[in-house]
């Protein structure tokens, strides 16, 4: 696997970003890990980090390299700063960064599938709530979503916050009301389903003991109301909190999910 640290400028946004970017590589010789590629453009993985961290954080804290390698899959992980994902109230266009620039400049730089069956959005607590905000907005994009320590919404009442955090949920939504945007995940997940859209499927996880779990609560109740499971909705709630030992598990659970085969399996 090549792991490639990108800078290049947003239009989006106005400024120069940063990217670390995973790709696959057929290698023989690695000790300790095998590494295939496949054949055409990548499989990829966009991998969204949480409010504390940045574009490294995944590759320090997790072996999201060594999980990818034999899936012959390609791993893209964006700095968003404190913006929620969001297109902010005072602040840069976040949202749309990683929805639609981030995606074109990406398959301009690297060889990256474009192709729905091929690209998967995940990510923890802030990257949780971004991951189903971004892929329920754009479903013909991803054939599946992977929510971490999150809800689709981890926004909460002003009485519940501390003073950093109100000042933060300013920063991003302002006062506006996202009912009916494109950064309301409830609402595109209902037009999804009425307008018979294509449904992503939706991996969710959130440790027993994580203060989002409410929230991650609301987001469970939502998708098993919805008759059929068209979204093939799975929840997992097991011991453990928000912590990097939860994540590096269940990010593995979640690759499980997505069904990709090992290239080797493919090529035997």
């Amino acid at each position: 696997m090549a792991l490639i640290h990108i800078g290049f400028f947003s239009e989006c946004l106005g400024m120069a970003v940063q990217c670390d970017v995973i790709l696959p590589q057929t290698a023989s010789g690695q000790i300790g890990m095998a590494a295939q590629a496949r054949d055409g453009r990548h499989p990829t993985l966009w991998l969204l980090h949480g409010a504390s961290d940045d574009h490294t954080v995944w590759q320090r804290r997790t072996s999201i390299e060594r999980y990818a390698a034999p899936l012959g899959l390609a791993v893209v992980m964006p700095a968003v700063q404190l913006s929620g994902y969001a297109n902010m109230a005072h602040g840069g266009r976040f949202y749309d960064y990683v929805a639609q620039e981030l995606p074109e400049k990406m398959r301009y730089f690297f060889p990256l599938s474009d192709r729905r069956e091929d690209n998967f959005i995940a990510g923890l607590s802030m990257g949780g709530a971004g991951c189903m905000k971004i892929g329920l907005a754009n479903p013909d994009n991803y054939a599946a979503i992977g929510c971490l320590s999150a809800g689709a919404s981890n926004r909460r009442a002003p009485a519940e916050q501390t003073e950093a955090g109100k000042r933060r949920q300013t920063m991003i939504y302002g006062d506006r009301n996202l009912e009916g945007t494109e950064e309301d995940p409830f609402g595109n997940a209902r037009k999804i389903v009425e307008q018979g859209l294509p449904a992503p499927r939706i991996y969710h996880s959130t440790g027993a003991s994580d203060f989002l779990l409410e929230n991650a609560h609301a987001t469970r109740d939502f998708f098993q109301a919805i008759p059929g499971n068209p979204f093939d909705y799975t929840y997992e709630e097991d011991p453990g909190a928000h912590t990097w030992e939860y994540w590096d598990e269940h990010i593995q659970h979640f690759l499980r999910f997505i069904g990709l085969k090992p290239v080797a399996d493919i090529r035997n």
